[in-house]
């Protein structure tokens, strides 16, 4: 992986850490809050490749219709 690529995950990694428990925000509010707001894919992508740190809670970012979109990491866009 890029150096590039890995540190604005490793971003996208610690602005998902801050999200409070019972709360959610999208792909697209992350990017803009990083300053680089047409790469919401890029935080998908980001939070995929967060299923394998157990800490990080994917589950509370979601797209823009407010659902979850990892289908193979939840049990379905509706179960956290």
């Amino acid at each position: 992986m890029k150096a590039d690529k890995q540190n604005f995950f490793e971003a996208v990694y610690q602005v998902a850490l801050q999200i409070p428990y019972g709360r959610v925000t999208s792909y697209g509010a992350i990017a803009r809050y990083l300053g680089a707001a047409r790469s919401a894919r890029m935080v998908g992508w980001a939070m995929n490749g967060a299923v394998a740190k157990e800490d990080i809670p994917a589950h509370r970012v979601v797209n823009r219709k407010g659902l979850l979109t990892g289908k193979h990491h939840f049990g379905g866009s509706n179960l956290m």
